[in-house]
């Protein structure tokens, strides 16, 4: 028999399927930040008050800025700028927002602004100033264009005079206090000269020193908001000066030599766009963000339900709980959404990056369609993952509480998921045309994954055509009526464009791969996906003549086909993640022996084992709950000297159970020993 020479270097099931998730340049894009939040200093922390919290992201923040080549790199690189929030979103939120706004929204404005201009960005690369943004204003969120603090031109000193003229002008929620150091920002203002409203630019402006606001500017802690600590607060200006350079300027506008405004822009919400340009990169990094954060959750719940061990019908037998339909068929729906939200995240990357001039707007009108349907998307996977982990779910220490209220900050932030689908189901609406129907093809097959997909593109060409019929119901003459007529329609027309570019993502996916294991799995994944959607949808296919009445009778059967498909194989697809053991191991369920961190000894159990130490037992504790693969000298360090003590004086039995536990290895979390 020949064995071809190359099948040891052939990559295995799971790189092919992680090489999917994360594409071709996985090592490349990704590994420097799966590799930096193993180390020591992003670990997770146990416990400590919001202000310690907020420290510690801010600390953080700068060991990562010690560690990257360039922040400008990273800042310019929007790939870069994704895997941050891909691998650090779920360890340290805090942190996420705080490096993606420095980066980003700050970083990045100033580098897109003024190419033929020096600046000097010295101390914002090395974080001896922390950058952030001030655009959304108390009385002005998504409609930004009509914000209010102004910026006027001052002749006789050559600079502005940024202003604050009402409450409803404050900026609102940016991390603008004195934590983490001394800050300064990037402020949208509206841009008054000789008497001229310009509209809005961006404005560089020194906040804080260390300790307190610098004069002309006045900051204030706004309540704690839901999730990690970050420091958001109100921030107003009174008659505070900046130089005329402060003024990002480009071909939008600037101010001359001359005084004069000059631009190449003549409309004025156009120049306004180009200035916040940074947004786009922003919902990607959102979108990164909840990718991120889903997979770590179905991963916890996975490996959970893997060793959480029930009764089974027999009293004297036990199963996993993932055993049961009930439990894993959610979590094999999971799984092929996390899929889809993956392989869309990257094709909206893919598509921006690579888009001509002539095809921005669409691109960046998927870059906001896919923001928002994956963020959506993503607190559906991780409330239904805690739901399947029960109470332990509900503990911080286990890590699902964090993910699902920093997952509502991702909905919000960039622009809410509502208005951005808004506008898009808008631009889709009064730009769409009637589409050809396509020839008949006869009734199709469930089982075909490319009749599945025609049926996606069904569902969206129903919900617009919906919507088009609504609009020219409307009465005339009502521009507002008309809209409120079509917009529920038009939403759901966004919504299954989201679905049916994820699905397309799906099939150019599966066609890149060889048949084997990985193309296998990958198509029984897209068929569930689409299944769950189109059964959503049965009965407006059903009504188009686009499902027969036996194929709308039979998808409850082949939706319970395609679970019990991908449920086998749910497991062994967590490890497609990429996600590093000593992550894993920071989260106690996600580990067999979770119930150890929970142990107590004082309890009963161990009085057989304390003869003799009376009195002192209450001084011998575990470490924080977290990882169980810890450095000996960290656990010898959490004894502390009183506790080496007791090691010294015989206390061998105690120390036998807690240094010579196995160790756990990812596939050993998930399928229980026998």
């Amino acid at each position: 028999m020949t064995v071809p020479a190359n099948n040891a270097d052939s990559p295995s099931v799971n790189d092919l399927l992680t090489a999917v998730l994360f594409g071709p340049n996985f090592r490349q894009e990704h590994g420097f930040w799966r590799r930096l939040l193993t180390t020591e200093p992003f670990r997770r922390p146990g416990g400590g008050t919001p202000d310690e919290r907020l420290a510690l992201s801010y600390h953080r923040l700068r060991i990562l800025n010690n560690a990257l080549d360039s922040g400008a790199r990273v800042a310019a690189d929007p790939r870069a700028l994704s895997a941050l929030h891909e691998w650090l979103g779920p360890v340290d939120p805090a942190l996420t927002t705080v490096a993606g706004i420095h980066y980003n929204l700050f970083l990045g404005s100033l580098l897109d602004h003024d190419a033929d201009t020096p600046r000097d960005l010295s101390d914002f690369l090395a974080l001896r100033r922390v950058g952030t943004f001030l655009c959304t204003e108390v009385a002005h969120g998504n409609d930004a264009a009509a914000i209010e603090t102004t910026a006027t031109y001052d002749r006789e000193r050559d600079g502005f005079v940024l202003h604050t003229p009402h409450a409803g002008a404050q900026k609102f929620m940016p991390n603008t206090s004195p934590a983490g150091g001394p800050k300064s920002g990037v402020v949208a203002a509206r841009l008054l000269a000789d008497g001229a409203d310009h509209g809005v630019f961006l404005f560089l402006a020194p906040l804080t020193d260390a300790h307190r606001a610098l004069p002309g500017v006045r900051v204030r802690r706004l309540p704690a908001r839901m999730g990690s600590p970050v420091d958001h607060c109100l921030t107003s200006f009174d008659r505070c000066f900046v130089p005329r350079d402060a003024l990002l300027s480009g071909q939008q506008g600037r101010i001359g030599d001359d005084g004069r405004f000059h631009s190449h822009v003549p409309n004025r919400r156009r120049r306004f766009l180009a200035s916040i340009g940074r947004v786009t990169p922003g919902k990607l990094s959102m979108s990164a963000c909840a990718v991120g954060s889903a997979r770590v959750t179905l991963a916890i719940a996975v490996r959970y339900a893997g060793h959480r061990m029930i009764s089974a019908s027999r009293a004297a037998r036990q199963v996993p709980v993932y055993a049961h339909r009930t439990h894993h068929g959610p979590l094999a729906g999971a799984m092929a959404t996390v899929y889809a939200m993956s392989l869309l995240h990257r094709r909206a990357l893919d598509r921006w990056e690579a888009a001509p001039d002539s095809d921005r707007d669409d691109a960046e009108r998927l870059v906001a369609v896919a923001k928002g349907w994956i963020t959506w998307q993503a607190r559906d996977v991780i409330v239904e993952c805690r739901e399947r982990c029960g109470a332990q779910g509900l503990l911080e220490n286990n890590g699902m509480t964090e993910l699902l209220t920093g997952i509502e900050g991702a909905i919000t932030a960039e622009g809410d998921n509502l208005a951005v689908h808004a506008k898009a189901a808008a631009e889709m609406l009064f730009s769409a045309t009637e589409q050809e129907t396509p020839p008949d093809e006869g009734p199709g097959d469930l089982a075909d994954p490319a009749f599945l997909g025609r049926l996606c593109a069904a569902v969206e060409e129903l919900w617009f055509a919906r919507a088009r019929e609504r609009m020219s119901a409307a009465p005339p003459g009502d521009p507002l009526g008309r809209w409120n007529a079509a917009s529920p329609a038009a939403l759901r027309g966004v919504e299954a464009h989201a679905y049916r570019q994820a699905d397309e993502a799906y099939a150019e996916a599966a066609a890149r791969l060889p048949e084997g294991g990985a193309h296998a799995r990958l198509t029984e994944l897209r068929r569930l996906f689409a299944l769950r959607w189109i059964d959503r949808n049965s009965g407006s296919l059903l009504a188009a003549g686009r499902l027969t009445a036996d194929q709308a009778a039979s998808l409850p059967d082949a939706l319970e086909e395609a679970v019990a498909v991908v449920a086998e194989h749910t497991p062994s697809l967590v490890e497609t993640f990429a996600l590093p053991e000593r992550l894993m191991s920071d989260w106690p369920i996600a580990g067999p022996r979770y119930a150890d961190v929970y142990d107590d000894p004082e309890g009963p159990w161990h009085r057989g084992r304390r003869t003799g130490l009376r009195g002192r037992a209450a001084e011998f504790r575990r470490p924080v709950c977290g990882s169980r693969r810890r450095p000996l000298r960290e656990k010898v360090a959490a004894l502390g000297t009183k506790g080496v003590l007791l090691a010294y004086w015989g206390t061998a039995s105690v120390l036998a159970r807690w240094f010579e536990k196995p160790q756990v290895d990812a596939d050993e979390s998930v399928h229980p020993k026998a």
